[in-house]
């Protein structure tokens, strides 16, 4: 009898590059795994159109799209994480000195408001530096993935075919988030930001998490075992990447890799943890940030994030 195949979207990384090679293969039924480049876009069509049976989606897209009523639930695989203190860069001509400095300033944001990356970077300059972050002007290059997301009064959208690099290197937005650039006037504002965030680690445990997985409702309530299956076959595939690190054994390491490393040096710990109670303190610091920065109306318990028959696995 054939098993059913998963139309599925994940990128692939060091802890799932044994499910997309097929060296971990699930039971009871397959992964048919599409690439999306880039991988936003499948986030997009998975809250849109519902496109995919299992998709990667950034954490915060997920709790919007889980506010505006989307048939979609997570598991707690947490496939993507990273420090963010480097995320905001400033033109060093406009007058910012120190974090407290944008209040005041109109702040760029690549894409929409809902970015993970732009949630963390502002629960950052919030949280572990005093900034109120309703005293900045915050301005898109984008538009939301939950269409039917809006947002607080002190967003607006970036003037029409003007682009954030080229305003953020001339000093017109004297500061931005979640953008490359290299320009001899722009710096990150949190300096040595790498180490910013492992101190952040050590201190209150702040690893932040980007990335979970989704699947469509309609295949959770027809198999009650489906959830727990995904689960592990994700979690088989990040305990052999893990194992590797440990060794020593990662060819060609990319810098990913090596914050996972460094973050196993500080903690002691796996570097990449699935499961609710290994994350509850960051899951409810993201939710916390989500509703103060009224992405969400409410925080919620956490477990009602997840399909309740994970609730209790780890790994």
């Amino acid at each position: 009898m054939a098993v059913p195949k998963l139309k599925t979207v994940t990128r692939t990384q060091g802890n799932n590059r044994a499910l997309k090679e097929g060296s971990v293969r699930p039971r009871g039924f397959e992964f048919d795994f599409v690439e999306v480049d880039p991988l936003i876009d499948a986030f997009r069509r998975m809250v849109r159109a519902r496109e995919f049976d299992v998709c990667e989606m950034a954490l915060t897209t997920y709790l919007s799209a889980r506010e505006h009523g989307k048939r979609i639930t997570a598991l707690p695989v947490f496939l993507v994480r990273a420090f963010h203190h480097g995320a905001i860069l400033v033109n060093t001509r406009s007058g910012i000195r120190s974090p407290a400095d944008l209040e005041g300033r109109r702040v760029g944001v690549n894409r929409g408001y809902t970015v993970t990356t732009g949630v963390w970077a502002r629960s950052v300059l919030q949280h572990q530096y005093g900034v109120d972050l309703k005293k900045i002007t915050w301005v898109l290059s984008g538009d939301e993935h939950v269409a039917e997301f809006r947002p607080p009064a002190n967003v607006q959208p970036l003037e029409k075919d003007r682009k954030m690099s080229e305003l953020l290197a001339s000093g017109e937005l004297p500061a931005a988030i979640g953008i490359d650039l290299e320009h001899p006037d722009v710096r990150p504002l949190v300096p040595d930001a790498g180490a910013a965030g492992y101190a952040a680690l050590r201190t209150s445990g702040h690893y932040p998490i980007n990335h979970t997985v989704v699947l469509r409702d309609e295949l959770l309530e027809a198999d009650a075992g489906l959830a727990p299956a995904v689960f592990r076959a994700f979690a088989e595939s990040k305990r052999l990447y893990v194992e590797r690190l440990q060794a020593d054994r990662i060819e060609r390491p990319t810098a990913v890799d090596a914050m996972h490393r460094r973050v196993m040096e500080i903690t002691g710990r796996d570097p990449l943890p699935y499961g609710i109670e290994p994350n509850r303190r960051v899951l409810e610091e993201l939710m916390q940030s989500a509703h103060e920065q009224e992405i969400i109306r409410r925080a919620v318990p956490v477990e009602t994030l997840f399909a309740r028959d994970t609730l209790a696995l780890a790994d």
